[in-house]
Order: structure tokens, then sequence, then C-alpha cells
């Protein structure tokens, strides 16, 4: 059984998001992804200034098995991406809850949050 934090939103695509102190959406994958991902070998960046949609792919992660799409779970401005990544990208296999996050999006609307998956929903999901 995968960990899912409850303070988190889940999209169906395996990626989590909060809110922060300063208002900031901060993204990252679930630890089932990174699961089935395995062990990750580079991070392909988001466009910083860009604007994303939600729903639309804005990096990827290639592992040792694939590479893989990352969506953002929000709309807004992509403010802030995880350099720690590019030297250890394994940071998302040891730490997908902390240090392992992606990228952070000013929100342009954070009601979009309400349309994300609880953890009790995500888990249902995972489970199929």
């Amino acid at each position: 059984m995968s960990i899912l934090p409850s303070h988190l939103k889940y999209a169906e695509t395996h990626e989590w998001v909060y809110i922060d102190e300063e208002g900031n959406a901060i993204v990252g994958i679930t630890d089932f992804a990174q699961e089935s991902l395995g062990e990750l070998m580079s991070v392909t960046f988001p466009a910083l200034g860009g604007y994303a949609q939600a729903g639309d792919d804005v990096m990827s992660l290639e592992s040792v098995k694939s590479a893989s799409d990352i969506f953002s779970p929000i709309s807004g401005e992509i403010i802030a991406f995880n350099e720690a990544l590019e030297d250890e990208p394994e940071l998302i296999n040891d730490e997908p809850y902390d240090s392992g996050w992606l990228f952070k999006i000013e929100p342009h609307d954070v009601t979009e949050l309400e349309e994300l998956l609880s953890d009790a929903d995500y888990q249902k999901l995972i489970d199929g």
C-alpha cells in the first residue's frame, strides 16, 4: 500500500498538489507513481514563467524503465522547479512528498483543487 498524506490533493494522473503558506501550489508525483516508474535517472524541467492549464503535460521524468510525462494538476504560471533534482533525481524515489517535489505554480484558480481526489479517493483509484 502506498503512502498517501491526507493534506494533499491527487490527480488521476498520479500527481499531488497542495497550497503552501505563500499561496503557491507545490506539485510532485505520488509514491505509487515513483514505485511504478522505478529508479529515476533524469528530469526534464518545465519552462519557468510558462502558463499551464490543468491537465497539460509540463515536464517529464526518465527512469530505467521508461519516460513519463508529468501533468499540471491545476492551472497557473510555473514559477519554480526543484533544482536539486538536476543532480539527484533519485530524491523523487526517496522522498516523493518532501524533497522530491517537482515544481511550483502560482495558481490561476485555487477552486480547481476541489476537482481533484482526496487521499481516500486516490487510494481507491490505485487499488483498481
